[in-house]
C-alpha cells in the first residue's frame, strides 16, 4: 500500500481540501496504556511524541503536519479493534502504527487490512503476511536463536524450562525455542504459561525450584515480568539458574530491582546504553526533548520511533527496494520476513543493562547479498 495512505473526507474543524499540504497526516498510535503493558506506555508517548515533532520541524509528511490520535492498546483485543475500526470509518486516521502483544495486533490486522497502512514495531514472533501490515521488529529466528546458543556455550545452559503469558507471542516462540535448543544439545524440562495479569506466582515457582534446571526462558509481559522477577529473587532462584528474556526492557528492569537481576539476560535490537553514535545522538535529542527524568527510552519505545522513521522513509522512497531506516540503531528492512537489524546481548547490573562483548551483532548476513 502507497505511503502516505489518501486522507478522503475529514470531519470536524478541519475543512482544508483533501490531499492537500496543509491537510494533516493523523497517525493512529496504538500503546498500551493500561493492563500488564502499561509500563512500557511512558516511553513510547515520549518517543512517539519527539519523532511527530522531529518530521514536523522537518516539514512534516510530505508536507503535512503528523498529528497523533492515541489508543490504549492495552485493552481487550477486540476492543481495541472496535476502536481501530471506527476511527477507520470515521476517516479520522491514515495509518496505524502500534507497539503492542501479538494477540492486539491479530484482532486488529483483519479490520485494517486494505483499508490503511499497519506499521507493527515491537519484536514479535514472525510470520505476519497480511495485506498492508509492516511488522518491522526482530523475530525469534534473529534473536531467540543466537541468544540460545550464546547461554548453551557460555553459560552451560542444557536444561531449560519456559515461563510464559498465555497467548501467541509465548506459546509460538517456544515452540521456536524447543527447536533451537534441541540443536544446541539441551533439553526443555518444563513449560509453563499464565494468564496475562497474573499476581500470584508461587505455585509456577514451587515447581520451577523443583525442576533441575540450568536456565529460564521468560515471555511474561510488563507487569507480570516485574511481579514474577521479584518472587523469583525472593526464593533465592536467581542464584540457581540462569533468566533469558527477549522482552524485559530497562522500564521492566527498574520495577524488578537491582536485588533481583542477578543472572538475568535480555537479547535486544536496542539498549538505551549502547555505544554507538547514532544511539548517543539519539539519547541527546530525547534527553534534551523530556529531560533527564524521562521514561528510558528502551527497546519498546525507541521501536515506536523507528516505526515513525518507517513511515517517514515509505513515504519518500515507497516499498519497492530495502528500507535503510534512520534511527538509534540502524535497520534496514527488505519485508516481514527479511530485515537487518542490529541483535544485542545484555546483562542486567543493577537497575541497568550492560552490553556484553559478545554482542549478537547483525543477523542474517546471508541476506544481505539481496540488498542494493
Amino acid at each position: 500500500m502507497a505511503f502516505p495512505a489518501p486522507s478522503g473526507r475529514r470531519h470536524g474543524a478541519n475543512h482544508t481540501t483533501p490531499g492537500s499540504s496543509h491537510h494533516p497526516y493523523r497517525v493512529g498510535l496504538f500503546v498500551p496504556l493500561s493492563s500488564a503493558a502499561a509500563v512500557w506506555g511512558p516511553s513510547c508517548m515520549a518517543c512517539a511524541e519527539l519523532a511527530a515533532e522531529e518530521i514536523n520541524r522537518a516539514g512534516g509528511l510530505k508536507g503535512r503536519e503528523v498529528q497523533l490520535i492515541t489508543v490504549d492498546a492495552g485493552a481487550a483485543p477486540m476492543a481495541v479493534a472496535d476502536a481501530a475500526e471506527r476511527l477507520l470509518d470515521d476517516e479520522a486516521i491514515d495509518v496505524v502504527l502500534g507497539m503492542h502483544i501479538s494477540a492486539v495486533r491479530n484482532a486488529l490486522a483483519p479490520r485494517v487490512s486494505g483499508r490503511a497502512p499497519y506499521i507493527y514495531t515491537p519484536l514479535y514472533e514472525g510470520g505476519e503476511a497480511r495485506q498492508g501490515v509492516y511488522a518491522i521488529g526482530e523475530t525469534p529466528e534473529d534473536q531467540l536463536r543466537p541468544a540460545l546458543a550464546w547461554a548453551a556455550t557460555q553459560r552451560g545452559a542444557k536444561r531449560w524450562a519456559l515461563v510464559g503469558n498465555d497467548y501467541v507471542w509465548p506459546r509460538a516462540s517456544h515452540a521456536q525455542a524447543r527447536r533451537f535448543i534441541a540443536e544446541f544439545g539441551g533439553s526443555v524440562v518444563g513449560e509453563a504459561y499464565l494468564p496475562l495479569g497474573t499476581e500470584d506466582f508461587d505455585h509456577c515457582l514451587e515447581a520451577l525450584a523443583a525442576l533441575d534446571a540450568d536456565a529460564v526462558l521468560l515471555s511474561l509481559v510488563g507487569q507480570d515480568a516485574i511481579t514474577f522477577n521479584r518472587a523469583f529473587g525472593d526464593r533465592g532462584l536467581h542464584r540457581r539458574m540462569i533468566r533469558l528474556s527477549m522482552c524485559i526492557d530497562e522500564n521492566t528492569l527498574l520495577g524488578i530491582g537491582a536485588e533481583n537481576s542477578l543472572n538475568l539476560y535480555a537479547a535486544s535490537g536496542y539498549f538505551t546504553s549502547l555505544d554507538t553514535d547514532a544511539n548517543h545522538a539519539f539519547i541527546e535529542r530525547y534527553r534534551g526533548r523530556f529531560g533527564d527524568r524521562a521514561p528510558v527510552p528502551s527497546a519498546l519505545g525507541q521501536s515506536i520511533y523507528e516505526g515513525f522513521a518507517f513511515l517517514n522513509a515509505a513515504s519518500s522512497s515507497g516499498m519497492d527496494r530495502p528500507l535503510r531506516i534512520p534511527g538509534a540503531r540502524g535497520a534496514v528492512y527488505l519485508n516481514n520476513g527479511c530485515k537487518l537489524n542490529p541483535i544485542y546481548l545484555a546483562e542486567a547490573d543493577g537497575i541497568e543493562f550492560r552490553v556484553l562483548p559478545q554482542a549478537l551483532s547483525l543477523p542474517r548476513q546471508a541476506a544481505a547479498s539481496h540488498w542494493t
